[in-house]
């Protein structure tokens, strides 16, 4: 049963708070850069935090004033990797080649894997092998420094937002929503439902706010928004 089903069924969860040490969270983007730029992604990524405990995830959202758009993005765009890499490891062991042999959210989303350079061609892959090669790929994004520069003298690509930004939060989306069509009873399960359903918010709302996901793209979880809306 997908997040639908159960919350129909008044279904609620609260986490248990339980030890998370064996899961594993790739963060090969670190803040401790010796050169700037990831001290000014370390306070931008303080400020979010410290809104996130506020009134309304509304707020958190923001751009900071005086604060870089680009910098502001590419600092969300790591946290959501981050929280996306947890979430998703947590259950992984449940979604495997025979039980998710396609990535999909539903019957009617199926998505296809394509880097333009091991798979040149859009391929079907398993859900748990499309998830495998998007951290993999995001990783090779954060690391070259012609698209993440770390250095505040250089600036982001002018297509970053448009282009850089938008892919890597467009596929992003596509873990969230096999997740909650999915594997959502077993992200109950181990008490991160709220982590789920929070920082899903978080990012609906942050890339509808600087248009960096169509509503073609939030279709598949068009159902799940309006329910945490």
């Amino acid at each position: 049963m997908n997040f639908l089903g159960l919350w129909a069924r008044g279904m609620t969860s609260r986490p248990n708070r339980r030890a998370l040490d064996s899961i594993a969270i790739n963060n090969s983007a670190t803040d401790n850069n010796n050169n700037g730029r990831g001290s000014v992604q370390y306070q931008l990524r303080q400020y979010a935090e410290s809104t996130l405990g506020k009134a309304s995830l509304h707020e958190a959202v923001l751009l900071p004033e005086g604060e870089s758009l680009d910098e502001w993005v590419a600092c969300h765009i790591v946290d959501f990797y981050n929280h996306i890499n947890m979430l998703f490891m947590s259950i992984s062991h449940h979604c495997t080649d025979e039980s998710c042999p396609q990535m999909c959210a539903g019957e009617a989303y199926t998505y296809r894997w394509r880097d333009g350079v091991n798979y040149k061609e859009p391929t079907l892959v398993s859900a748990n092998m499309y998830v495998k090669l998007l951290m993999k790929w995001i990783d090779g994004q954060l690391d070259d420094t012609r698209m993440f520069p770390t250095d505040l003298a250089v600036p982001f690509p002018p297509n970053f937002r448009s282009e850089i930004a938008t892919q890597i939060l467009r596929r992003m989306l596509r873990v969230y929503a096999h997740l909650y069509w999915h594997h959502y009873p077993q992200i109950c399960q181990v008490g991160l439902a709220t982590m789920l359903n929070t920082s899903f918010t978080h990012f609906t709302l942050f890339v509808t706010k600087y248009k960096l996901v169509n509503d073609t793209e939030l279709q598949a979880v068009k159902d799940v928004i309006k329910i945490l809306a």
